[in-house]
């Protein structure tokens, strides 16, 4: 059954800062799974890299602060901080990275549905 194009994203953060290997590649990125893709976007909406889920493997280090994700895209190792800008909260980010982690565990586990 072909669904609408108008779907929501599974998942979709605004304000997250996207580094690799220790550069920071954008203070204000975006992190967006739709169709089965997850994508890492600039400010700008420009595309720092994209990736099936399927093939995407992420989770939380224990040494990092918790609201900080890492995730490997097409080989490249990406450290995403999921927090909100001004005045939040510590539980936000951290609510952000764990819902990050299910939406990239479901879009995996779902992946084959169709």
């Amino acid at each position: 059954m072909a669904e609408p194009d108008f779907k929501e994203p599974e998942f979709n953060a605004t304000g997250v800062r996207i580094e690799r290997s220790l550069r920071s590649l954008t203070r204000a990125g975006q992190v967006k799974i739709k169709d089965g893709r997850l994508a890492l976007l600039t400010s700008y909406g420009r595309e720092i890299d994209s990736a099936p889920v399927d093939s995407v493997r992420a989770d939380r280090p224990w040494f990092a602060s918790r609201d900080r994700a890492r995730a490997r895209v097409n080989g490249t190792r990406y450290v995403l901080t999921l927090s909100p800008g001004e005045g939040g909260a510590e539980e936000s980010g951290t609510s952000a990275v764990q819902r990050f982690l299910e939406a990239v565990r479901s879009a995996r586990d779902g992946g084959t549905r169709g």
